[in-house]
């Protein structure tokens, strides 16, 4: 899915991941041969920042894992729940502390591949397709931010049942906030990967003109129909398999994780029903209207532990986001990573062990599991 014809480049840094770029298309299906392959990653990282103390040079940065365990790449998925009438799927592996991984815009569980295994080893993790994304169902509705907050807040409810930390990238982290705020009870912790959302400007005016008949009953309807048609083109080239390729390896600062693992599960879904029209609804009634949901206003609500997770070379969401946030919520741990949008996925050690590190101050000590 491209958004980046489609909304102005402010929104599309505060509310896209990458993979919204390249949503909804089919591509060769990529088979792993064992349920937990290791992936052979040689490549050398350029430092990392804790809470501002820069440690390049540490073994955490100028050795890291040969290796990393990931998640088998299931066609049909792995599990299903039923929500309001809705088909949701989810990834469940381990036992232990119950932690929630929420993806980003476009993308699904699968791009949480290096970091369930390695979580499952300490913890019950859970990682979640949003509605709309990925391998649960492309309902016909009007999306909202507080779509994805109560799916989030009833998953925790009817499956998760227990308290909880969830981990969000982009998108993914702004759901994260809000269904922390709104169920405080059952989240133990709230872990953001270069999350979305934006803090309020009190400069902009709320008022609305009226609005006219010619505009209701014209122009409307005619920007309407200027939409579809443009959107429709934006989706046939974002299902170009050159236009996927192309946009992962601009925002994975190191591409060597581009691969068809993860292209296929980014694409695949455009073979559900629905998917072009959710594409519309999402980039027309969604993309544009979230000035009512600010930063500050969800973490004023907040009342759990919060790690920030940050890629500093994010080309859309800068470490500037982070270092406010941690200003603005003095219960906040900050990481600081030199990866773009999704650090989970292109140094996925790094992010497992700034993870680990945070949770075990968070939640109580467990024994380490062999899967």
């Amino acid at each position: 899915m491209s958004c980046s014809f489609a909304v102005s480049s402010s929104l599309r840094r505060e509310f896209v991941n990458p993979v919204s770029h390249v949503f909804f298309a089919p591509a060769r299906i990529y088979q792993p041969r064992s349920k937990c392959e290791i992936s052979r990653r040689g490549f050398a990282f350029k430092g990392i920042v804790a809470a501002g103390v820069s440690v390049v040079g540490s073994s955490l940065v100028t050795e890291p894992a040969q290796g990393v365990e990931r998640l088998q790449y299931k066609p049909e998925g792995y599990n299903y729940w039923t929500w309001k009438g809705h088909k949701i799927h989810y990834v469940v592996q381990g036992e232990g502390f119950p932690i929630v991984l929420i993806h980003g815009f476009g993308a699904s569980a699968f791009h949480w591949r290096y970091n369930i295994p390695e979580l499952a080893k300490r913890y019950k993790v859970y990682a979640i397709d949003l509605l709309g994304f990925g391998w649960s169902e492309k309902a016909i509705i009007e999306y909202d931010a507080m779509v994805w907050r109560n799916q989030i807040v009833d998953f925790l409810k009817e499956i998760v049942k227990e308290p909880a930390v969830v981990v969000g990238n982009s998108l993914g982290g702004f759901t994260a906030l809000v269904a922390a705020a709104g169920l405080p009870e059952q989240v133990a912790g709230v872990a953001l990967l270069n999350s979305a959302g934006q803090f309020g400007d009190a400069t902009k005016g709320t008022n609305q003109s009226e609005e006219t008949i010619f505009q209701k009953f014209f122009l409307k309807p005619l920007k309407e129909i200027f939409q579809r048609i443009v959107l429709g083109l934006l989706f046939w080239q974002a299902k170009q398999p050159a236009r996927i390729v192309s946009v992962l390896k601009s925002i994975y600062i190191n591409s060597s994780n581009v691969d068809d693992y993860l292209v296929e599960s980014i694409t695949r879904p455009a073979a559900d029903p629905n998917a072009g029209e959710v594409y519309y609804r999402l980039m027309t009634r969604f993309m544009l209207n979230q000035s009512k949901y600010t930063l500050d206003s969800v973490l004023s609500e907040l009342s759990c532990p919060l790690l920030l997770v940050w890629g500093d070379l994010d080309p859309w969401v800068g470490p500037a986001k982070a270092n406010r946030i941690k200003e603005f919520y003095p219960k906040s741990s900050l990481v600081n990573l030199q990866a773009g949008h999704c650090p989970h996925d292109e140094v996925p050690e790094l992010v497992n062990k700034a993870l680990m590190d945070w949770l075990s101050t968070v939640i109580p000590e467990a024994p380490v599991r062999t899967l």
